[in-house]
């Protein structure tokens, strides 16, 4: 694939690579290759609104739609100021695999405008969901694309964008968007959804290569959603959380952290910096830090060639999205020492919750939160077992046979279906 493309960066390059060894895996045609790895549609907006000074800001929009063989698309849309075009379509392509390797009927979107939200009032951030869905009718829809939260955005901002949409249509159409407050259409157990599947799999590693939970270790790094729940759903198991960071700070101790304290510092701060200034330690030597179980839960790329030799964990449950370099799987399979759950499966409970609340918001029937979490961990069960019977049949890292999953059955798809003239 020489030819020119608009998506670029690192971000991308990373994803295509990925695809890259899985298509030379899987022997596909050269044909195929293009069609399954690059986007179906892409759509840049911007997005003007009024400041609480009453100056006009504008700000960037994106959604990448990858697929749409298997059902309409689905993806978070995240506020972040180094959002762009390149690191959306990888996202989306991710998202398609994790949705095929789960077995949704989805393909993969993302979205996302460039802004640090923290930056915005209240007002203004409302405006700017509201202006950016607006802008994005035209090109989703409930059997088209589904949003969902993502870095910088929550339940609020979900609600904000159904409303938008809702009015345009006249009606109440809860089923654009899902990760929303239960007050609004929202279900059981998806805010902790992706976290508590961190955790799930985690467990089934530990299980797997024989590590006890209640004399583990672990280190989270990133404390916002996912890695929060994922602490809290570890240490219940038993699991001493030994290191934890955010934007602010990275904190490490070995006698591990009173999770209690920790969520009652944020609640009152809104950081983990100031928690516990004795254990503040570099962020890098936080993930080289010695534990059992390491989740990498904040942004892309955090570990890589540099950093990979060092690691001193046995198992990774990647909790974010691309926290792993192809040059870093390299030097990790090659180690053979850590069990890495990669990211379509590690982190797919929030889209499969994601997947239970659509269903539910289009047959007006909901179910309780024993019932989602029952459905979630069958799911991810299932999915666990079908990556390390390939994994290990066929002598390949996991990562790679979760990947060989996802693309083969989005490939089947597409070759049922065939190519409309």
């Amino acid at each position: 694939m020489t030819h020119q493309t608009i998506y670029r960066g690192s971000v991308f390059e990373m994803a295509r690579r990925q695809f890259e060894g899985v298509a030379d895996l899987l022997e596909l045609s050269f044909d195929e290759r293009d069609r399954l790895l690059y986007p179906k549609r892409a759509m840049a907006v911007t997005c003007p609104i009024h400041r609480d000074d009453g100056s006009v800001a504008v700000f960037e929009g994106y959604r990448v739609q990858h697929h749409l063989t298997l059902g309409p698309t689905k993806g978070g849309t995240r506020f972040a100021p180094n959002v762009d075009l390149g690191e959306v379509a990888a996202l989306a392509i991710w998202m398609s695999w994790k949705c095929a390797l789960s077995g949704l009927p989805y393909g993969g979107a993302k979205g996302g405008i460039a802004v640090d939200p923290r930056a915005l009032s209240r007002k203004e951030l409302e405006t700017l969901s509201r202006r950016y869905m607006q802008e994005m009718i035209p090109f989703v829809g409930p059997y088209t694309d589904v949003m969902a939260p993502d870095l910088g955005t929550d339940e609020q901002v979900m609600a904000w964008f159904m409303d938008t949409y809702s009015m345009y249509q006249g009606r109440t159409v809860t089923e654009i968007v899902t990760g929303k407050p239960l007050a609004a259409g929202g279900t059981f157990g998806r805010r902790d959804a992706t976290g508590n599947g961190v955790a799930h799999l985690a467990a089934r590693a530990m299980q797997k290569i024989g590590i006890d939970p209640k004399s583990a270790t672990a280190v989270v790094q990133g404390f916002g959603n996912v890695g929060s729940v994922s602490a809290a759903a570890l240490a219940k198991q038993g699991l001493r959380i030994v290191g934890i960071s955010d934007h602010s700070v990275a904190l490490h101790d070995p006698k591990g952290f009173d999770l209690e304290a920790v969520f009652r510092h944020l609640k009152q701060a809104g950081i983990l910096k100031g928690f516990a200034q004795e254990a503040e330690i570099d962020p890098q030597a936080l993930l080289v830090s010695e534990c059992d179980v390491l989740v990498p839960a904040a942004v892309e790329r955090v570990i890589d060639r540099n950093n990979a030799e060092a690691l001193k964990c046995r198992i990774i449950a990647e909790g974010a999205n691309g926290p792993t370099t192809p040059d870093a799987d390299t030097i990790i399979d090659a180690r053979g020492d850590i069990f890495l759950i990669p990211d379509i499966l590690c982190n797919a409970g929030g889209v499969i919750v994601s997947y239970f609340e659509w269903v539910q918001d289009l047959q007006r029937l909901f179910w309780d939160e024993a019932e989602i979490l029952k459905r979630l961990y069958e799911i991810l069960d299932r999915s666990f077992e079908q990556v390390i019977l390939r994994a290990e049949r066929m002598g390949i890292s996991n990562r790679n046979a979760a990947l060989s999953i996802g693309v083969q059955r989005v490939r089947d798809a597409k070759r049922t279906r065939g190519l409309f003239p």
